[in-house]
């Protein structure tokens, strides 16, 4: 359904310093410099596919998007979208897909969102008799009701949100492309809207392409993930494999009886914390089985805890890092 190969966007922006005398400079000489915003990445996406796409702000994620929806030209390699050129931004194409943006709206503000549907429903040539049929569906789906004949202005976040799915998903798409759409919204409509998308996708096989900075919307939709880090495609494959490869060590907590000296962990593992009877233990996960039983065989252990970093800890961690 998608394929990618070799993607890259250069941007060519202007170099000038700052000031009236920069101004002055760049007027008489302008001098310019590239941004490489997306740098040769390949991957490709299955029909019905749910695919998170990870990456800090300004690591490329929503140029991708633009390039895979036709909005931007790549600089250079291959983009194929439902058997398409994006770029080329056929009619055909345009109609199996949907771009949805948590913090851009389609809805017309000061008009109920059915009037939208309406407009929405003549520009991709559907029948008064299908577009209610398909918003009776939808909204059924998304729970909303009254809130359609509302202005837009008038509604909630998350009630606004759920309104731009139900408009960005009238003419059936089999593509969504998703930029966090869950932006904003308080941990009731997240849950809401998560729960809408998985249903839709078990529903209609659509496939979808999903970015957001809340590590719940990937973790409960996509078991596939892309991150995506200084415009270089830094992993694709499942979300553990992406915690393994970041965290090598796992962590393991001890309660004991009685206070343990430091020194009677060596070996045991890296140990990062001993205080009273409280340890904290890194170990490397081939190891970890062993270093349990000795734990356990040695000291009278009162709780035992072996738990994996939290994933968007170490995501975090590596956006600040700047490098991998």
């Amino acid at each position: 359904m998608i394929e990618v190969e070799g993607l890259s966007k250069i941007y060519r922006v202007a170099d000038k310093q700052p000031g009236l005398s920069g101004t002055l400079k760049h007027f008489m000489r302008r001098r310019y410099r590239d941004v490489h915003a997306v740098r040769d990445i390949s991957f490709s996406i299955a029909p019905g596919e749910m695919v998170g796409f990870l990456g800090a702000n300004g690591a490329g994620k929503t140029t991708t998007l633009k390039m895979l929806c036709g909005l931007i030209h790549p600089s250079a390699g291959q983009v194929v979208v439902a058997g398409h050129q994006p770029q080329k931004r056929h009619p055909d194409f345009l109609r199996r897909i949907t771009l949805v943006m948590g913090q851009k709206q389609q809805l017309l503000w000061d008009l109920p969102p059915m009037d939208s549907l309406r407009v929405n429903a003549a520009v991709y040539g559907i029948s008064d008799r299908d577009a209610k049929r398909r918003i009776s569906e939808l909204s059924d789906l998304l729970e909303l009701g009254e809130e359609l004949t509302r202005p837009v202005r008038k509604l909630s976040l998350g009630q606004r949100m759920k309104a731009e799915l139900l408009a960005a998903l009238l003419h059936q798409p089999d593509v969504l492309f998703l930029d966090e759409p869950t932006l904003g919204l308080d941990v009731n409509a997240q849950a809401r809207v998560r729960q809408f998308l998985a249903d839709y996708n078990q529903r209609t096989g659509a496939t979808m392409l999903l970015t957001s900075h809340y590590m719940a919307d990937i973790t409960a939709l996509c078991p596939r993930v892309l991150l995506i880090h200084q415009g270089h495609l830094f992993h694709d494959g499942p979300l553990d494999r992406l915690a393994s490869r970041l965290a090598p060590e796992r962590h393991v907590r001890l309660e004991l009886d009685a206070p343990v000296g430091a020194e009677a962990f060596a070996g045991l593992g890296r140990l990062d914390s001993c205080c009273d009877c409280e340890v904290n233990l890194r170990v490397q996960p081939d190891e970890l089985t062993a270093v349990v039983a000795q734990l356990l065989e040695r000291f009278e252990v009162r709780d035992l805890e072996v738990n994996d970093p939290p994933i968007d800890q170490l995501i975090g961690d590596l956006f600040r890092q700047g490098s991998v």
